[in-house]
């Protein structure tokens, strides 16, 4: 612990109920002082003026991408331990946050206590991954195949990486030269293959995919 008896930990994270949440999982502790941004402007501006022993940092933020502003974090404060919070747990994702310089990631499906664990892992100085990281990382090295993109097509990837730089389905159709209604039964396909409810999930997927792979 600091010499103060109080870890300083900043949550960077635009959703509101997963920001609470994890400020109200945190405030059940005495010796954890809170701070909170929604964005990743605001995120590395309060890090320099909050000097957080530990930063949660979500990866889908709405003004930058959290593997984008790791240097910038650690630039800015070299001793931080940063955890990545994100809804997906690939291999290559993981790769990218530890390359970048994160101590520790733990998926949004993994039991709430898991980031109070990985915050006290990450200031001793360990490297945490959360349960469900530790499973689909020595399952992706038993089964290669389980890469989440194996069943898509070239022109779904294709569509998949446009998502990821914020085109529009119509923005879409005309770099592909080809129909609205052909992007959009595309996208209805990749949901179903990806198991993704949603066209905003599966934007948001393809946007952390987009910087991991770039």
């Amino acid at each position: 612990m600091p010499t103060n008896g109080v870890m300083k930990v900043l949550v960077i994270e635009d959703h509101p109920i997963v920001r609470e949440g994890c400020i109200q999982l945190f405030s059940r502790r005495a010796d954890i002082e809170v701070a909170e941004a929604s964005s990743a402007a605001a995120g590395v501006a309060l890090s320099k003026t909050f000097a957080p022993d530990v930063i949660v940092l979500d990866v889908g933020l709405p003004d930058a991408n959290g593997f984008e502003i790791i240097p910038k974090l650690l630039a800015g404060n070299p001793k931080v331990k940063i955890i990545i919070l994100s809804m997906y747990g690939t291999q290559s994702f993981v790769t990218t946050a530890l390359e970048k310089g994160a101590v520790g990631y733990v998926t949004k499906n993994d039991d709430p206590n898991t980031i109070l664990t990985a915050i006290d892992k990450a200031f001793a100085g360990e490297v945490y991954l959360g349960q469900a990281i530790a499973q689909s990382l020595v399952m992706a090295k038993l089964s290669p195949e389980l890469d989440p993109l194996r069943d898509l097509s070239e022109r779904e990837r294709r569509i998949m990486a446009l998502l990821g730089k914020g085109k529009s389905l119509m923005e879409i159709s005309v770099d592909l030269g080809t129909s609205y209604k052909t992007v959009a039964n595309a996208v209805a396909v990749i949901k179903q293959k990806l198991h993704l409810t949603t066209t905003s999930s599966l934007i948001r997927f393809a946007v952390e995919l987009n910087f991991r792979q770039g």
